[in-house]
């Protein structure tokens, strides 16, 4: 008897001791920074995912994201390229610190610099688009790159550059591939090897998609590789975006790092201006470059498993300065104060916290750096510095502005003047004289 009660004493101690390095390892594994990868398509509105309602594109891979994670129904970006870059990375309003089309002033702080700082390896792949200098995404904070559009020109003679044959630059050097070559299929594949470097460290991989931005042309999954048809192309050049998703998500579960790893996929601004969609039932036709609902509102999809509840979705606001905050806070990096940011981070929404959400977005964008176009909205209600009023819910064309106001409108109204009212000085002086190059 004696000796069985050894026998258990002794089992139930090394079960104990089993138990307690289960705790520990699982208590440190929560304590590990997240690896981070942030995808902005290029051109690609709100309705081209089918978990957001849309019925034109196949998604499946981006639903899946959704399914087991968290969408957004109310991000919005700048209605531009340039201007959407600048914001996503500084964390700023344009008003504050954008100079004009294709440039990011030297002097900004990046998300990438302060995760970097902190100990993460940095890389970004796909479009940059962001300054020529030899040493630009260095210079804001990213260890490696595969870019195109870094130095060198969109076009060689006529031709595009950055879909099959593409012209690229690899941590600066140039490269040129075959005409057998997929630039997007180039770039998400060095994303991945990058990854898999990088496994046994926190890392930021951001990846500003080529696609599906002009020229409309056949993907190497197209059906008819000659095809003409613009809508037809894009549909493919969507479903390739997919695809790639899909990609760098088995690429995570390969290397077994999934559960630490934060994804966001967003997109810069609306569709372009030749694409129609099917979102609900409706049509939308795309207004990139335009500042009213299909110029501006954009997807996200947030997936951390085990850290966002599956199938969840916020009609919170979220806006492209709060992605810098929220990145961050991911990393448990202070933001230092003298940045004086415009974003806020959105994590403790992801994360089922505490969270005070935004009451209103505020977008200043001029593609040149001169002649701004402004306005402040919130979920429902969109005004003008000229005092239009819109009902978005109601007129996403913006067709007619309210005369006759709710008392739910008239407060929209004294809240959205007083957003426009605190950034009616935010332009620095030297800026807002700046002259469109």
């Amino acid at each position: 008897m004696r000796k069985t009660s050894i026998r258990f004493i002794t089992g139930l101690g090394s079960l104990i001791f089993v138990g307690l390095a289960l705790i520990t390892t699982t208590a440190f594994a929560d304590d590990q920074k997240p690896n981070i990868i942030l995808i902005m398509a290029d051109d690609m509105g709100y309705e081209c995912i089918n978990a957001n309602g849309g019925s034109s594109y196949q998604t499946p891979h981006l639903d899946k994201l959704a399914e087991t994670g968290m969408r957004f129904e109310h991000c919005y970006s700048q209605p531009l390229c340039t201007p959407s870059r600048v914001k996503i990375m500084t964390g700023m309003s344009n008003a504050r610190n954008y100079l004009q089309f294709g440039v990011l002033k030297r002097d900004q702080t990046t998300f990438a610099h302060l995760l970097k700082k902190a100990g993460y390896a940095t890389c970004i792949v796909g479009k940059w688009q962001l300054g020529k200098e030899a040493d630009s995404p260095k210079h804001f904070g990213f260890d490696e790159s595969c870019l195109w559009q870094h130095t060198r020109s969109a076009r060689d003679n006529s031709r595009d550059t950055r879909y099959p044959q593409p012209h690229l630059e690899i941590n600066g050097a140039p490269k040129d591939y075959s005409a057998a070559a997929y630039g997007p299929a180039i770039v998400s594949d060095y994303l991945c090897d990058f990854m898999e470097r990088h496994k046994d460290q926190p890392f930021l991989g951001y990846y500003p998609m080529i696609l599906p931005h002009t020229p409309f042309v056949p993907t190497p999954d197209s059906e008819d590789p000659n095809c003409r048809d613009n809508n037809q192309n894009y549909r493919d050049m969507v479903a390739y975006i997919d695809k790639v998703v899909g990609k760098l998500v088995a690429k995570l579960d390969e290397l077994g790092i999934r559960n630490n790893t934060l994804i966001l996929f967003t997109c810069d601004n609306g569709s372009a201006g030749a694409i129609k969609s099917q979102l609900n039932g409706n049509m939308v036709q795309g207004a990139k470059g335009m500042m009213t609902d299909a110029g501006t509102h954009v997807p996200l999809i947030a997936n951390w498993p085990g850290v966002i509840n599956t199938g969840k979705v916020s009609e919170d606001l979220v806006d492209f300065s709060d992605f810098l905050p929220t990145l961050c806070e991911a990393a448990t990096i202070e933001i230092p104060a003298e940045l004086a940011i415009d974003g806020r981070s959105f994590l403790p929404l992801l994360k089922g916290e505490d969270y005070q959400p935004r009451e209103w977005i505020y977008c200043w964008y001029s593609r040149g750096g001169v002649e701004a176009q402004q306005w402040a909205r919130n979920q429902r209600y969109k005004l003008y510095p000229d005092g239009k009023l819109y009902d978005i819910s109601q007129d996403r064309l913006e067709k007619t502005p309210l005369g006759e106001l709710s008392p739910e409108a008239q407060q929209a109204r004294a809240t959205l003047q007083g957003v426009l009212d605190q950034f009616k000085d935010a332009r620095p002086a030297p800026l807002a004289s700046a002259k469109n190059k």
